[in-house]
Protein backbone atom coordinates (compact mmCIF):
# COMPACT_ATOMS: atom_id res chain seq x y z
CA UNK A 1 0.00 0.00 0.00
CA UNK A 2 1.12 3.47 -0.81
CA UNK A 3 0.23 6.55 0.82
CA UNK A 4 0.52 9.88 -1.06
CA UNK A 5 0.32 13.52 0.15
CA UNK A 6 -1.72 16.40 -1.59
CA UNK A 7 -0.95 19.88 -0.05
CA UNK A 8 -3.02 22.46 -2.09
CA UNK A 9 -1.77 25.27 -0.01
CA UNK A 10 -4.79 25.89 2.73
CA UNK A 11 -6.08 22.29 2.58
CA UNK A 12 -4.74 18.94 1.39
CA UNK A 13 -4.64 15.05 1.93
CA UNK A 14 -3.59 11.97 2.46
CA UNK A 15 -4.42 9.33 0.45
CA UNK A 16 -4.02 5.65 0.86
CA UNK A 17 -3.61 3.44 -2.81
CA UNK A 18 -3.50 -0.22 -3.25
CA UNK A 19 -3.41 -1.73 -6.94
CA UNK A 20 -4.06 2.01 -8.42
CA UNK A 21 -7.20 2.12 -6.16
CA UNK A 22 -7.91 4.90 -3.60
CA UNK A 23 -8.29 2.85 -0.51
CA UNK A 24 -8.83 5.57 1.47
CA UNK A 25 -8.61 9.81 2.23
CA UNK A 26 -7.66 11.44 5.12
CA UNK A 27 -8.24 15.30 4.78
CA UNK A 28 -6.13 18.36 6.60
CA UNK A 29 -6.67 21.98 7.34
CA UNK A 30 -4.03 24.05 7.74
CA UNK A 31 -4.07 26.26 11.12
CA UNK A 32 -1.15 28.82 10.17
CA UNK A 33 2.25 27.93 9.20
CA UNK A 34 3.41 25.44 12.18
CA UNK A 35 -0.09 23.14 12.69
CA UNK A 36 -2.57 21.39 10.61
CA UNK A 37 -6.12 20.19 11.88
CA UNK A 38 -7.47 16.46 10.44
CA UNK A 39 -10.83 17.52 9.39
CA UNK A 40 -12.02 13.43 8.12
CA UNK A 41 -10.89 10.13 7.70
CA UNK A 42 -12.71 8.06 5.56
CA UNK A 43 -11.75 4.07 4.12
CA UNK A 44 -13.33 2.25 1.40
CA UNK A 45 -15.30 -0.44 2.53
CA UNK A 46 -13.41 -3.07 0.12
CA UNK A 47 -10.32 -2.12 2.43
CA UNK A 48 -11.82 -2.15 6.05
CA UNK A 49 -9.57 -4.11 8.56
CA UNK A 50 -6.59 -3.64 6.35
CA UNK A 51 -5.02 -0.66 8.72
CA UNK A 52 -5.53 1.76 6.05
CA UNK A 53 -6.61 4.47 8.02
CA UNK A 54 -3.92 4.43 10.76
CA UNK A 55 -1.51 4.36 7.70
CA UNK A 56 -2.70 7.53 6.75
CA UNK A 57 -2.68 8.55 10.21
CA UNK A 58 0.74 7.60 10.70
CA UNK A 59 1.82 9.40 7.56
CA UNK A 60 0.12 12.66 8.76
CA UNK A 61 2.40 12.28 12.00
CA UNK A 62 5.61 11.46 10.34
CA UNK A 63 5.00 14.47 8.21
CA UNK A 64 4.76 16.53 11.25
CA UNK A 65 7.60 15.28 12.98
CA UNK A 66 10.16 15.64 9.90
CA UNK A 67 8.69 19.59 9.48
CA UNK A 68 8.72 20.30 13.04
CA UNK A 69 4.25 20.61 13.04
CA UNK A 70 2.28 20.37 15.49
CA UNK A 71 -1.61 18.15 14.53
CA UNK A 72 -5.36 18.92 15.81
CA UNK A 73 -6.99 15.80 15.10
CA UNK A 74 -10.53 17.08 15.41
CA UNK A 75 -11.17 13.62 13.51
CA UNK A 76 -12.43 10.90 15.91
CA UNK A 77 -10.30 8.53 14.22
CA UNK A 78 -7.65 9.93 14.02
CA UNK A 79 -8.16 11.45 17.41
CA UNK A 80 -8.55 8.05 18.91
CA UNK A 81 -4.88 6.58 16.76
CA UNK A 82 -2.86 9.52 18.32
CA UNK A 83 -4.36 8.63 21.82
CA UNK A 84 -3.73 4.59 21.28
CA UNK A 85 0.03 5.22 20.01
CA UNK A 86 2.45 7.12 22.99
CA UNK A 87 5.34 7.33 20.07
CA UNK A 88 2.60 9.67 17.79
CA UNK A 89 1.34 12.13 20.35
CA UNK A 90 4.36 14.36 20.63
CA UNK A 91 2.93 16.11 17.35
CA UNK A 92 -0.24 16.87 18.86
CA UNK A 93 -0.91 20.90 19.22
Amino acid sequence: MKIEQNDEGRKGFFQALKDQKQAGKMTYTWAGTRKFIIDHTEVDSNFKGEGVGKKMVESAVDFAKENKLKVIPLCPFAKNVIEKNPEFQEVLA
